[in-house]
C-alpha cells in the first residue's frame, strides 16, 4: 500500500491509477472500488472522486491512459506487420489497460480526452495501412482470373485495416487469458506473431493494427 507520506499533491492522481492497475490486473475492472482504492493510496475516501468523479470516469482515464501508450508503443515503426508485433508488445507490458481499453459499456465513450488518446491511437495504425505499396492494389493475377474486377475486387485500406487488427488483437486477447501458454512457451510473444503473420502470409503481407478503433 502507498502510505500517506509517499506521495505529494500532485501525485494523487497517478497514485490513484497504479492502484487501480494493479487491481485490474490482479482481479478484473469488475474488482474495482474507489473507497478501496483510496485505502490504498493512503487518502481519503473521497479524495479519488475528486479527481474521477466515478468508477466509469477513472475507467475512462485508465483507457485514455493506455490508448496514448499504444500510440507511443506504435509510433514510428516502419510497416505495418511491425505495428502488428508492437500491439502485441504492449498488450503483454500493459495487460490492466488493454482489459479496459476495449470494454466500451465500462467507459464514457464521449470523454473528451478518451476521444483524442483513442484517435492518436488509431492514426498510428492507419499510418501502417498507408505504408503498403496499394491498399487497394489488386493481386497480381486477378486480371487472369475469371469474372474478377481488379479494382472492384480489391480489399480497401479499411478492410485490410479491419483484418489485420483482428489478427493481431485476436493473437494478444488469446495470449493474456493464457489460451496460448502451451504453444508460446518460453518465446517472446512479439516474434511468435511475427512468425506467425510470416507463415500466413509469406513476406509481403499486410499485418498488424487496425485502420480505425471501434469504428
Amino acid at each position: 500500500m502507498t502510505s500517506r507520506n509517499s506521495y505529494h499533491h500532485g501525485d494523487l492522481r497517478q497514485a490513484v491509477l497504479a492502484a487501480a492497475l494493479d487491481v485490474i490486473a490482479a482481479e478484473g475492472p469488475g474488482a474495482l472500488s474507489l473507497r478501496d482504492l483510496a485505502r490504498r493510496a493512503g487518502v481519503s475516501h473521497a479524495a479519488p472522486a475528486h479527481h474521477f468523479k466515478d468508477r466509469t470516469g477513472l475507467l475512462t482515464a485508465i483507457a485514455a491512459q493506455g490508448y496514448e501508450l499504444l500510440a507511443d508503443a506504435l509510433a514510428d515503426a516502419p510497416e505495418l506487420r511491425e505495428r502488428g508485433v508492437r500491439y502485441v508488445r504492449f498488450a503483454v507490458a500493459h495487460p490492466a489497460h488493454f482489459t479496459v481499453m476495449f470494454q466500451p459499456e465500462l467507459l464514457r465513450a464521449d470523454d473528451p480526452d478518451l476521444v483524442a488518446a483513442r484517435e492518436h491511437a488509431s492514426a498510428e495504425l492507419r499510418a501502417g495501412v498507408a505504408s503498403l505499396p496499394s491498399a487497394t492494389a489488386a493481386p497480381d493475377d486477378a486480371a487472369a482470373l475469371p469474372g474478377t474486377d481488379p479494382v472492384r475486387d480489391a480489399p480497401d485500406a479499411r478492410t485490410v485495416g479491419i483484418a489485420a487488427w483482428s489478427l493481431a488483437h485476436g493473437f494478444a486477447t488469446l495470449l493474456l487469458t493464457h489460451n496460448l501458454d502451451g504453444a508460446v512457451g518460453e518465446r517472446e510473444p512479439g516474434e511468435v506473431f511475427r512468425t506467425l503473420t510470416g507463415l500466413m502470409f509469406g513476406t509481403e503481407p499486410p499485418h498488424g493494427g487496425p485502420a480505425r478503433m471501434n469504428g
